[in-house]
């Protein structure tokens, strides 16, 4: 069952926040969506944005600027919530870890592994509920995202080559592997063995045959938390190392925040209209 808490008309279309019992995480899951003016019966393609730590669907919703060319191109923008919540979810008082932090993977090491199943919930449940109650084209969808958002955008397409015709990036975490914050989460969420982490991983992905036909990235040269965490140097020596046609601009004078991101927002949403087919 889906519980709609709020809709609103915008830029001719409907921005709505929902709700709904996921049996992926245990708990109740709440998610953003604008779905454009269409035609009676038609069928449009859909972008999922996975937002950054310590985010919900809420931050992209309220600060992305995305609708006004979601609406030109006929795009609808689907935003999930980082983590599973609740006063029965476990949480970590590190911004970094727990709730708001889910790393978008399926958790194996108590006492995580109960609620936090975003893996599962991202690529198996959350497109078949939205595929019930929205007008998408589930056979046009592109994925992008922010920061560990960005991670978790990259590391699904990977994963998922056949479902995402187009993937791109806001300053992702390239490489959990080789980060304060990947190994912190990966380590966490799924134990010790590192050999376990590879599949979070988008440059390990990378290095171990996966593939995509092409990829947008944007970071910010005055992003406070590239050199430690970000590294983005790693996605271009995979991507040229594994023949993968990455456009990965590097923005000067840009940083972490949302007024990077609604920057060249539009600019995403038009790249990924262009491989949806709009």
């Amino acid at each position: 069952m889906l519980e709609t808490l709020e809709e609103h008309r915008s830029h001719g279309g409907v921005q709505g926040v929902y709700r709904h019992a996921s049996s992926s995480t245990g708990t109740d899951m709440t998610f953003s969506a604008f779905v454009p003016e269409h035609d009676a019966g038609a069928k449009l393609p859909v972008l999922w944005f996975l937002s950054g730590l310590t985010c919900t669907h809420a931050n992209v919703t309220e600060k992305g600027e995305y609708r006004a060319a979601c609406a030109e191109h006929g795009v609808i923008f689907l935003a999930p919530d980082t983590s599973p919540r609740g006063e029965d979810v476990p949480d970590d008082e590190a911004y970094d870890f727990g709730k708001g932090a889910g790393f978008y993977v399926d958790a194996t090491q108590e006492p995580w592994a109960r609620h936090f199943a975003m893996r599962s919930y991202i690529e198996g449940e959350l497109p078949v509920l939205v595929g019930e109650h929205f007008p998408v084209d589930l056979d046009r969808q592109g994925i992008t995202g922010h920061s560990m958002g960005g991670h978790g955008a990259l590391t699904t397409a990977l994963r998922n080559p056949d479902r995402f015709a187009s993937v791109s990036a806001f300053s992702p975490i390239v490489s959990p592997l080789n980060c304060p914050w990947g190994e912190k989460a990966l380590g966490g969420y799924l134990g010790p063995v590192r050999e376990a982490w590879r599949a979070y991983d988008a440059c390990a992905l990378i290095e171990d045959g996966a593939r995509l036909p092409h990829l947008l990235v944007d970071q910010g040269t005055a992003d406070d938390f590239l050199e430690n965490q970000l590294k983005t140097g790693l996605l271009v020596e995979a991507c040229e190392k594994a023949g993968i046609a990455a456009d990965i601009r590097m923005q000067d004078g840009y940083d972490h925040s949302y007024y990077f991101i609604s920057s060249f927002m539009a600019d995403h949403v038009a790249w990924h209209a262009q491989r949806l087919g709009c």
